[in-house]
């Protein structure tokens, strides 16, 4: 097989997702790709994955049960900071057409004291800089990029960094023409909890495998702007769960306002009630009906996406919340409620009113419990929030614009019959 894909990051995510995907569609379909992995910082597990010749073994574990694969997806691994120069020669193949990437929510980002001559430079961005102009320089074609970073336009935000590279080490108009129309940088939605290596478990997968990695089942990859992807990876062929759209948004909305939406109108009533974890809220009948009630009475209502793409995606989000492999604390989940209630729930919230002319009452119940909530010593939250939401009436709360965007004075009536605080 050819070398096709370049990826930053070795980590748990990436060997989970985007790895155990290419393992699919090349037993699956003719994409016989390899992938060479670049370590993006400089002490990382790229010795312990060469030890044992690239290859893992990944398990999906859920109530659907467990599915062991064993990946071989990867050739070899490139480590800048040991060896530059290996890292550099990449740009020579012309079969690497893909770049993906995952370096965290922090490592699309631009710093001006990066050099092109450093060795290397030492932001991802900068990196790929270097690499993109020694690409340019052999008059070789451009590259498609899938970054997997947590971060909104995750695709145009690495395109931006890389032209203020461009900028800042004057390579040159002709390059920054190069970039713009010779490569493609996609934004990307990517959505699975990666469990990564089972500490405190004894699996045989047959071999002593170190770099053994598990997560659930679902999976989703939403890519937006490039319509010909399943012409050169055939992701529609192999049964995954790749979208390609031009609309990125109207999924990173369904994701937000049902998955995390779930998330952060059950945990405050949840951890009042004294449950703690997102399972446990799911074994309990009352609890269960709770959130589905948030979900499809009055969430999926504010959406825009057909009905029955919303109901599967919600049937789903239950199934994952019902992940016996999965302890997800809810006390984790609370932190930062206050901010997370005004950008996952809130939004339906108002919508929910605009379009019914009604109260959404379930969702007005989890408001109120978040109020109770920040009464108790279980918040984790900005000292100057905390402070405010344990000592404010209801009617302050709801009217402080600065915790809200807007004010929800006009809710108070509806929200106050449910709290319980004096």
């Amino acid at each position: 097989m050819k070398e096709r894909v370049i990826q930053f990051g070795e980590g748990g995510f990436l060997r989970g997702f985007a790895d155990w995907m290419l393992q699919i569609i090349n037993e699956n379909a003719d994409f016989d790709g390899k992938v060479v992995v670049v370590q993006p910082i400089e002490k990382g597990m790229c010795d312990m994955l060469e030890a044992q010749g690239c290859k893992y073994t990944h398990l999906c574990r859920g109530s659907e049960g467990v599915d062991v694969k064993l990946i071989d997806v990867i050739s070899r691994c490139v480590k800048p900071y040991e060896d530059f120069d290996a890292y550099m020669a990449l740009a020579e193949n012309p079969d690497f057409r893909f770049i993906i990437s995952n370096t965290t929510e922090a490592g699309i980002c631009f710093e001006d004291t990066d050099k092109i001559t450093d060795r290397p430079a030492k932001t991802f961005p900068a990196k790929l800089t270097q690499l993109l102009k020694k690409r340019f320089d052999l008059g070789l074609g451009g590259f498609v990029f899938l970054p997997c970073e947590l971060i909104d336009k995750n695709g145009a935000n690495l395109k931006k960094c890389v032209l203020q590279y461009a900028d800042l080490w004057g390579l040159g108009e002709d390059f920054k023409a190069w970039i713009e129309n010779d490569n493609i940088f996609c934004n990307t939605l990517v959505d699975r909890i990666n469990t990564g290596y089972p500490k405190d478990e004894k699996i045989d997968v047959g071999f002593d495998d170190k770099m053994v990695n598990t997560s659930e089942y679902f999976h989703l990859w939403v890519i937006e702007g490039y319509a010909d992807l399943c012409s050169e990876i055939p992701f529609d062929k192999c049964g995954l769960n790749v979208i390609v759209t031009d609309n990125l948004e109207m999924y990173r909305t369904r994701k937000v306002r049902i998955l995390n939406g779930a998330h952060t109108s059950l945990v405050p009533y949840a951890l009042l009630s004294g449950f703690d974890t997102v399972k446990s809220c799911i074994d309990d009948e009352g609890m269960l009906t709770h959130i589905r009630k948030c979900v499809y009475d009055e969430i999926i209502p504010t959406l825009d996406l057909p009905r029955e793409e919303l109901i599967e995606y919600a049937d789903n989000v239950i199934i994952r919340f019902s992940n016996p492999y999965i302890r997800h604390m809810l006390i984790s989940i609370a932190l930062n409620s206050v901010s997370k209630f005004k950008v996952r729930v809130l939004p339906s919230i108002l919508e929910y009113i605009k379009r019914y002319n009604k109260m959404p009452e379930t969702l007005l119940f989890s408001f109120a419990k978040l109020i109770d909530f920040y009464t108790t010593d279980m918040t984790n939250d900005d000292p100057e929030v905390t402070a405010f939401m344990k000592s404010a009436t209801v009617g302050e709360i709801l009217a402080n614009e600065k915790l809200w965007g807007t004010d929800l004075s006009f809710l108070e009536k509806e929200v106050a019959k449910y709290v319980e605080r004096k």
